[in-house]
């Protein structure tokens, strides 16, 4: 528990500067991104901003690890889609501010079920997740951070791509938001370049009253982001099953695909920063900030790569970081809204560019010849539905589960028997590979009962049986040679092989012999009666 709550590491040294500037850049960088996720489902800017407040103060303090952003995410946004759907089916006609109220409790319900998982110490089944799929799922949320970006291109009146002189405006601020964050750590790492460049880009349009997009832009016609402290909200759903069941799956899902995003990114950003975080902590952290979210009039979210990175390459090392966004976002939607809104968006355009190129696992192209096949479908797989879909959970699930199945091939064909006649006149099966539900036709393809002495030796010194389909397998060769009259003899089982054997007699015939290494029993109802 005092693990759990150490808020700060002081065995580590921090510069306070660089930490209260990357958090100035990242909460910058913050605003866009809240408000388009909010404008997903059709929300309120104000409730994607509050969602981002919450969750990066929250997770900042208590999560997993120092220099991690969370906020209001894209993958957590498309949720709400379905569940408004739902809800003008079952509700017809039911108003915006009634479908908050079942967001508010949907986030809330998610977020017990993060805590429940951090309990759970579930958090280590990260671990599952093989590196062709986290290639996979970089790569692809590069992409996405990429073509997001695109959008603000278009002009927002006609829907029309910019061209002639607004197009050229737009791409020359970009390009030099580009280049600041690029060239400055060349010459000095004093002050994070990502902020420089808005800085820098932002004064040539105000000051040079220069005509381009700006954060207001993105809004919606009588919007803002002004606002007061989060108002506190008790979610008004009628307290029932039906209500229950409506917005449980939903919940399960937000869980979920938060978890996911969240945990990767941990991995991520352990990774980049060659340190290592808590899991579990990160879990009971983004449930506990979900929960407040949702008493706070927020969409609820998680962990965010792309803000993460900004922050992690800004040299921002510790918690203060994540705190000071959080707060100096709070500033903003209080006092400094009509400044943020005149952000002109070719600098965040520009910042979240550098973003996606930095987030682009451009190593892996490298590995193409160097890894499995099965392995690079797999990555170029991932990459795709986390690119087409932007759901996150779902290609990183699909990854998994490719992944394991290619696994389970290339073992089953590993299986081997090599065969010998010992000076008794027993033939010898010497087994090779793991046995278990992938191997097992392969496993009873190797012996020949018919033309087989009436002593066979099955040897598993260098094989293991895995599982129950390998119980079986093993059960039903010994049975094929009993009907024909031959006996059966099994030879170096490992522990594990005794006590999945031992365990299975309830319900199937388990033929053991006593061996010499393990010294296991003779079952004198089984058909074996001899020893090896």
């Amino acid at each position: 528990m005092k693990k759990l709550f150490n808020i700060f590491d002081f065995s580590q040294k921090v510069d306070y500067k660089i930490e209260i500037l990357s958090g100035l850049t990242v909460a910058l960088a913050l605003v866009p991104e809240a408000i388009a996720f909010a404008l997903i489902p059709g929300f309120s800017p104000l409730t994607g901003l509050y969602a981002a407040f919450v969750l990066c103060l929250i997770t900042s303090i208590f999560g997993g690890r120092p220099g991690m952003i969370s906020g209001a995410t894209g993958a957590v946004a498309v949720v709400f889609i379905g569940l408004i759907v739902k809800l003008k089916e079952v509700f017809p006609g039911i108003t915006p501010n009634e479908i908050l109220q079942y967001v508010f409790a949907t986030v809330i319900i998610a977020g017990l079920f993060q805590i429940a998982a951090g309990i759970l110490r579930l958090g280590k089944f990260i671990r599952l997740v093989p590196h062709p799929v986290m290639f996979g799922f970089v790569n692809g949320l590069a992409i996405i951070i990429f073509m997001a970006q695109f959008p603000n291109f278009y002009d927002k009146a006609s829907g029309d791509l910019l061209s002639g002189q607004p197009m050229m405006i737009m791409l020359g601020l970009t390009i030099l938001t580009m280049l600041i964050i690029w060239g400055l750590p060349k010459l000095t790492k004093a002050v994070p370049s990502s902020l420089v460049a808005i800085l820098v880009v932002s004064c040539i349009v105000i000051f040079g009253g220069i005509e381009t997009m700006t954060v207001a832009d993105t809004m919606a016609a009588g919007e803002s982001i002004k606002g007061g402290l989060p108002p506190i909200t008790i979610p008004q759903i009628p307290l029932s099953i039906e209500t229950l069941m409506i917005i449980l799956p939903y919940a399960g899902i937000v869980a979920g695909v938060g978890l996911i995003e969240s945990l990767l990114t941990l991995n991520i950003v352990d990774e980049i920063t060659d340190t290592r975080g808590s899991g579990n902590r990160e879990c009971i952290a983004q449930g506990s900030a979900n929960i407040l979210s949702g008493f706070l009039s927020g969409m609820g979210g998680c962990a965010m790569i792309g803000q993460s990175l900004i922050n992690t390459s800004s040299g921002a090392k510790a918690r203060l970081s994540g705190i000071t966004a959080a707060v100096m976002l709070l500033v903003f939607i209080m006092f400094g809204s009509d400044l943020i809104e005149r952000l002109p968006m070719a600098a965040l355009v520009g910042l979240m560019f550098m973003v996606a190129i930095g987030t682009f696992e451009w190593a892996s192209f490298n590995t193409f010849r160097k890894m499995p096949n099965s392995d690079v479908v797999v990555m170029v797989l991932v990459t795709l539905i986390t690119a087409i879909t932007h759901n996150l959970a779902v290609a990183v699930l699909l990854g998994v589960i490719i992944s394991a199945l290619a696994y389970s091939w290339e073992n089953a064909k590993r299986i081997r028997a090599r065969k010998r006649i010992g000076d008794n006149g027993a033939k010898y099966y010497e087994i090779y590979g793991p046995l278990f539900f992938g191997s097992t036709t392969l496993f009873a393809s190797k012996f020949d009962v018919q033309n087989d002495p009436e002593d066979v030796v099955i040897d598993f010194k260098e094989s293991r049986i895995a599982d129950m389909s390998a119980i079986e397998a093993v059960n039903k060769i010994t049975e094929r040679y009993a009907n024909v009259g031959k006996r059966v003899h099994l030879k170096h089982l490992s522990k594990d092989c005794v006590r999945l054997l031992s365990n299975a007699e309830a319900i199937i015939d388990v033929n053991v012999v006593e061996d010499p290494r393990y010294k296991l029993p003779v079952d004198s109802k089984l058909l074996l009666a001899n020893k090896v």
